[in-house]
């Protein structure tokens, strides 16, 4: 049996950290806003005759083996370690050969690892007999990846995983709850360039430093976490407005906040990348997940998306090709 399953990965416009429980609860109304892109992550499983575990990344070029009968070592495992965790999770009992990969490039801060577990759990639970119900997926993600990252996990990046497309993801005391924004995906596509710097994220940037800060009773870092929740807010109302020049204004405005949270979230480079897209039509930037490095994606003003693609080429920075992604999760059997 071959098992093929993959998930996308994600632009996130607003709302990141604030993700993280039990951040949310301080802040009532806090929500992220993404939007799903099509450079998915895959994972394929093919069964074998025998008890061999293969576990293999073509990203990062790591084969290493194991056999059903010794699997508790895979809990242990730090070479591929997301993926070890997630098959030593659902302890298949047949041997097999599974081979991960991504479209993204690796520490593009565009949610890799994320869209990654969601897809080796669609795979994975195919493979044992769909053990679990899909709506736990999310929770088993977030779960594992913390164990792997040893610091909470966010909850956001799974959500343009599993369902695709553009989000407004809400969290409430009540739970967590995922909102499609009706926005024109040809719009978006219109509007946006994305640019991997070159620079892998920064290991070192990490919102372990904010979250500790905050629950500490850090009052500076309370408000800005407030100005997170507002600029999330302020951007599903201008999607939903289709208002791409509310979009930009808030974008502009939560900037500074950002960094103000994490200075180092920006590298020189890629400040400097900033500098040349607002000087070639781009209204705004947002670095993608925690920054110091990866990717940013930059609203563009109304046609000037080629000028900004020519300036940060110039520059030497890779222009992201992606559509939005209209599915999720996708899993199938042969």
């Amino acid at each position: 049996m071959i098992i093929e399953s993959s998930a996308p990965t994600r632009a996130d416009l607003a709302g990141g950290t604030i993700d993280i429980w039990p951040l949310y609860l301080f802040h009532p109304g806090a929500m992220t806003v993404n939007f799903a892109l099509s450079l998915r992550a895959h994972v394929r499983i093919e069964t074998r005759a025998d008890d061999r575990l293969i576990l293999e990344s073509r990203d990062r070029g790591i084969r290493f083996e194991t056999t059903v009968d010794r699997i508790d070592e895979l809990a242990r495992d730090e070479q591929l370690e997301l993926v070890s965790k997630m098959v030593h999770f659902f302890r298949p009992e047949t041997g097999f050969h599974l081979i991960a990969h991504s479209e993204a490039p690796a520490g593009a801060g565009i949610a890799g690892s994320s869209a990654l577990a969601i897809a080796l759990i669609g795979g994975l639970n195919s493979l044992v007999g769909n053990r679990y119900d899909r709506d736990q997926f999310i929770e088993i993600a977030a779960n594992v990846e913390t164990t792997v990252i040893k610091v909470p996990a966010g909850f956001q990046d799974y959500y343009p995983a599993f369902y695709g497309s553009t989000s407004c993801v809400h969290l409430r005391l009540e739970g967590v709850e995922r909102e499609h924004l009706a926005v024109d995906d040809d719009e978006i596509k219109r509007r946006f360039v994305i640019c991997y710097t070159g620079e892998p994220r920064h290991s070192g940037i990490n919102n372990w430093e904010m979250f500790k800060r905050h629950i500490d009773g850090d009052a500076e870092q309370f408000a800005i976490f407030e100005r997170i929740r507002d600029a999330a807010v302020q951007m599903r109302a201008a999607l939903l407005r289709n208002d791409w020049q509310a979009a930009a204004e808030t974008m502009r405005a939560a900037y500074p906040n950002r960094k103000r949270l994490a200075p180092a979230i920006t590298t020189p480079q890629m400040d400097h990348l900033v500098e040349r897209a607002l000087a070639n039509g781009a209204e705004a930037a947002k670095v993608c997940g925690a920054g110091g490095g990866g990717c940013i994606a930059f609203l563009c003003a109304e046609g000037r998306k080629p000028d900004v693609e020519r300036a940060l080429g110039e520059e030497g920075a890779e222009i992201l090709k992606w559509e939005v992604a209209h599915e999720g999760l996708k899993v199938s059997e042969s």
